[in-house]
């Protein structure tokens, strides 16, 4: 008990916590055939968060998120000097300027060396889950312990204020969201403003993406947008049974690609273990590969790439 303590509860649920909010989120991205705008944010963010470890020497969530913003404002602007300069569609602009970002971004953790405070190639990809180690859990008495539970790892109350805020979101402007995903023009005729609702909403994506970045890496985050509500949506006609689907798809991707991660190997003798956030992401990607082959509409399949 002390072993699961100490070293994985704080990382379940961590990875549980972020795996359900951004799922939660991912919903209405699908509807809206804006899958990959988590994907797009994850790739601008890094240049910025890396600029700002640089120069503040520290990884506070208020100097990633003012770099990460920087980074996005400095997208916006890149984006449209292409496309008026180079007379390019929008969407080959914003190409360009991702993956050159991200590029950028993995090349400034090289040349700086910046692996020993955990913002490497490794953990920005893969995040530092393994890392997050409760030393004070030692026993069940310390979930009651004031002085234990003042050591949990930071990233697990960062992890809990995200989750707030995302669910504080969704209730908050939920007609909107679901007027404007599936009819925008009818969500504009009786004043839900869907332009400010999408705008809330990728605000909200950024700040989910960037507050879950240093713990679980751009892996989970990108798979979590994407593949919990795409596998729901090609399982059920209803929103409200989607929502479910995804959160129970997240939850499982999270809880059980930890533990296979960690303990799979062995069970099949091998003295290694692996990457958890590359495992939950990967059973994730099963999760909705079986919903493509099997799911009873299937058919949406090509709408989701959208």
């Amino acid at each position: 008990m002390s072993d699961f303590l100490m070293f994985s509860l704080v990382p379940m649920a961590v990875a549980l916590l972020i795996c359900l909010s951004c799922a939660l989120l991912g919903n209405f991205l699908v509807l809206r055939r804006q899958s990959l705008i988590g994907d797009a944010i994850s790739h601008v963010a890094l240049p910025g968060i890396v600029a700002s470890f640089l120069l503040t020497g520290t990884l506070a969530s208020s100097a990633m998120m003012l770099g990460a913003g920087v980074s996005a404002l400095f997208t916006v602007a890149m984006i449209e000097l292409i496309r008026r300069l180079g007379r390019v569609e929008n969407s080959a602009a914003m190409g360009v300027v991702f993956t050159s970002l991200f590029a950028l971004g993995v090349l400034m953790l090289e040349w700086n060396e910046v692996g020993t405070v955990h913002l490497d190639v490794e953990h920005a990809l893969y995040g530092n889950l393994e890392s997050l180690i409760w030393f004070e859990g030692t026993s069940l008495a310390s979930l009651v312990d004031p002085q234990a539970l003042a050591t949990l790892p930071p990233q697990l109350g960062r992890a809990a204020w995200m989750g707030a805020l995302v669910v504080g979101f969704v209730v908050a402007f939920r007609r909107g969201l679901v007027m404007a995903s599936f009819d925008a023009d009818f969500a504009a005729s009786v004043g839900a403003r869907p332009s400010l609702v999408g705008l809330l909403l990728v605000l909200m994506v950024a700040v989910a993406a960037i507050a879950a970045f240093e713990a679980v890496g751009a892996i989970i985050v990108i798979a979590m947008f994407i593949c919990p509500a795409a596998t729901a949506r090609l399982i059920t006609n209803r929103l409200a049974t989607q929502v479910a689907l995804s959160q129970l798809i997240a939850a499982v991707s999270a809880l059980l690609g930890y533990v296979l991660a960690g303990y799979g190997p062995g069970w099949m003798g091998f003295e290694v273990s692996l990457s958890a956030a590359g495992m939950i992401a990967t059973l994730s990607g099963g999760f909705l590969l079986l919903a493509c082959l099997f799911g009873p509409y299937r058919h949406r399949r090509e709408a989701l790439s959208g």
